[in-house]
């Protein structure tokens, strides 16, 4: 079998940016879930809050800590395994690469201050507010490195005279189209999925018999959020599908298993295709491809049939899209009937087989944003730079990446089993119950913890 240096770099690569996804995720939508609960706890005078706001931050640390490892592991592969790709765009995009830089150490300084001055505050309110930088700086780091994939998608702001990139303007590259849908799309499912992952946190807790009003509280505060940006999602989603058919109506056609140029073009879910290439045991949905790429059953979809066979993303992308589709509408649904059964029906919010559907949602929301990432990655291929540079151009010619898999594979499961094993200890030691009778708020006393 010949050494293929180009396929072991995208495995690699693909490992590194499916287990960093994991804890950026979460690292940048759990602060604002942080946020939320103190301001609600000083708010309402409710020290249970103020504890979840106090424990959650414990937690968070460590995902930071995992997450600057494998953020550092990924700026080490793109020049290692990509060098002609970082050699040739770097010179572009390096602006947002360096703010992505400068605004994790922005969030960091603050988490710090944050973290060690609790107590140190007689009024609480300065000690939140040190929670805005931490928020805008995970936000804003998700926000430039978002930026640099999306220039990968529709690169700008440089021109290639004699094989020479020259005249470069950062600014335009860093702000090319594909930002809007990509930076929002982002910052709504990693919102979206902390608040699934602190809720099943306490669900999970409340199925194995607690009964404590702090563990209500917790759910409703996160499921609240998980239906806001579960829905917003969805409606970003749908302006992505719009930028799709304008900018990369390949990635869509692909999705769709589009082929011929149409309108009124139908939604395909599912299905397989045959040794023909004809589509079979598909769900088919009339015109809503056509109403998703311009809102109206006129739209015009272009088909996939239009690009060369060496320019078409690989037709397998269109199960990812399927089942991240799939499970945003599981989500979705799970959030709203809490919400309804809450309002409506309290005494059925806390069912077990409710508590089992929210606890659910946290790997199921994980599951999506690994599906949507492979999707968003896989179906810019063969492009790394579309329509400039081709991955198998670009990929290192080292007879040593096999190797590294093995290393950086290992490297994840030592940090996966360190971080949980820290995680377990660090609130199965020391369970809410007994840490709110410590300082006196068992009964949500005024006593305040800044």
């Amino acid at each position: 079998m010949t050494y293929d240096a180009t396929m072991y770099s995208r495995i690699l690569t693909e490992l590194t940016l499916a287990f960093h996804i994991i804890f950026a995720t979460i690292g940048v939508g759990v602060p604002l879930m942080i946020a939320l609960a103190q301001w609600v706890g000083i708010k309402r005078n409710d020290n249970h809050y103020i504890m979840l706001a106090r424990r959650w931050t414990r937690g968070f640390t460590i995902t930071v800590a995992v997450g600057v490892v494998t953020g550092t592991a990924i700026g080490l592969q793109l020049s290692l395994l990509w060098p002609k790709f970082m050699e040739a765009a770097g010179q572009v995009i390096a602006l947002p690469l360096f703010m992505e830089t400068f605004a994790f150490f922005f969030e960091a300084i603050f988490l710090g201050i944050y973290i060690y001055t609790w107590n140190r505050f007689k009024k609480p309110i300065y000690h939140f507010l040190l929670l805005i930088p931490v928020a805008i700086g995970s936000s804003a780091s998700a926000f430039f490195i978002t930026t640099v994939n999306a220039f990968m998608n529709t690169p700008q702001g440089f021109e290639i005279v004699n094989g020479v990139i020259t005249n470069i303007n950062p600014i335009e590259a860093m702000f090319n189209p594909a930002v809007p849908t990509k930076v929002g799309h982002v910052l709504t499912s990693a919102y979206m999925t902390s608040a699934f992952v602190l809720a099943s946190l306490a669900a999970f807790q409340m199925l194995k018999g607690k009964d404590h009003v702090y563990y209500k509280k917790a759910l409703k505060i996160t499921m609240i959020p998980a239906i806001v940006f579960s829905i917003a999602t969805a409606v970003v989603g749908d302006f992505s599908g719009k930028f799709l058919a304008d900018y990369q109506p390949e990635k869509l056609a692909a999705a769709e298993w589009h082929f011929e140029t149409e309108s009124h073009a139908p939604l395909i879910l599912y299905g397989y295709l045959d040794e023909n290439g004809e589509v079979k045991g598909a769900l088919e949905i009339p015109y809503a491809l056509s109403i998703l790429a311009g809102n109206t059953p006129s739209t015009e979809v272009i088909g996939l049939n239009e690009f060369p066979e060496d320019e078409r993303p690989p037709l397998y992308v269109h199960y990812f899209f399927d089942l991240m589709v799939t499970l945003g509408i599981l989500l979705t649904i799970v959030a709203l009937l809490y919400a309804v059964l809450l309002k409506w029906k309290p005494h059925l919010a806390h069912k077990k087989w409710m508590l089992r559907a929210i606890v659910w949602s946290a790997p199921l929301s994980l599951l999506a944003i690994e599906i949507g990432w492979f999707f968003a990655e896989v179906g810019r291929q063969p492009w790394i730079l579309r329509g400039y540079l081709k991955v198998s151009e670009t990929a290192t010619t080292s007879p040593h990446v096999d190797t590294l898999i093995i290393v950086f594979g290992l490297l994840y499961i030592v940090l996966t089993i360190g971080a949980g094993v820290v995680l377990r200890r660090m609130f199965k030691n020391n369970p809410p119950e007994q840490e709110l009778k410590e300082y006196g708020w068992d009964h949500g006393g005024e006593k305040h913890v800044s």
